[in-house]
């Protein structure tokens, strides 16, 4: 399906989503290859956002969407953990791709692309606070919770606006998430892969921790 600016732009205006029920990116898978960890790594319409160096020998990639819970309840729980033990020390990257669920998912991507730009650590703080403010902006009116946020990472109400309304950005991120649907065969979140090897759902550290440690020394 897609996605027009008025269609978008008349969601974001609502309360919830049911008026936009038949959008749904799973349409967008219509087959899909065999991934491998060259799959997962190839480059993306939009630049990816990682934390850790870029010759680490273990590489997670995260597929999230801004207004799944799980996804939420990961970032609260797990990613810390994995982020304090494996990222600081320098012995994983770890990588962020969205796959929004939703529209009101997209508008949330497009907002923290634009804070962000090409700044990872702002783009990890902001993906921080969309998810810790979820119940918020995901229910709440989403324009104007999301122009807060913005305004809390520095942009104006304008500067929000313009973002909300980059269709540009729109169909990047749209682009990727056919990518991950017809090659990597993603179709939840989240969903992780390590070194190429896929995860789904929400996973606990003890279960990255183990899976990790079997690559590092491998």
């Amino acid at each position: 399906m897609i996605i027009t600016r008025r269609a978008f732009t008349t969601v974001l205006s609502l309360t919830g989503l049911a008026a936009f029920a038949g959008w749904s990116p799973l349409r967008l898978i219509t087959g899909a290859m065999a991934q491998s960890a060259a799959d997962v790594a190839k480059p993306m319409s939009l630049p990816d956002m990682a934390l850790g160096p870029a010759d680490a020998p273990v590489t997670i990639t995260e597929y999230a969407s801004m207004t799944c819970p799980h996804c939420a309840a990961f970032n609260a729980t797990v990613f810390p953990k994995i982020k304090a033990e494996y990222i600081d020390t320098g012995k994983i990257r770890y990588v962020f791709r969205e796959f929004p669920l939703d529209i009101k998912a997209a508008a949330g991507a497009m907002l923290a692309r634009c804070i962000a730009k090409d700044d990872a650590g702002k783009y990890f703080t902001v993906v921080d606070l969309l998810f810790r403010q979820q119940n918020d902006w995901v229910v709440k009116n989403t324009t104007d919770t999301l122009t807060r946020i913005g305004k809390q990472a520095g942009l104006s109400a304008q500067a929000v606006d313009a973002c909300l309304k980059d269709q540009a950005l729109l169909d990047k991120i749209t682009a990727d998430q056919k990518y991950a649907g017809e090659v990597l065969k993603v179709d939840s979140t989240p969903t992780f892969f390590v070194n190429g090897e896929k995860i789904k759902g929400e996973t606990s550290f003890d279960e990255f921790d183990k899976k990790i440690k079997s690559f590092l020394k491998s």
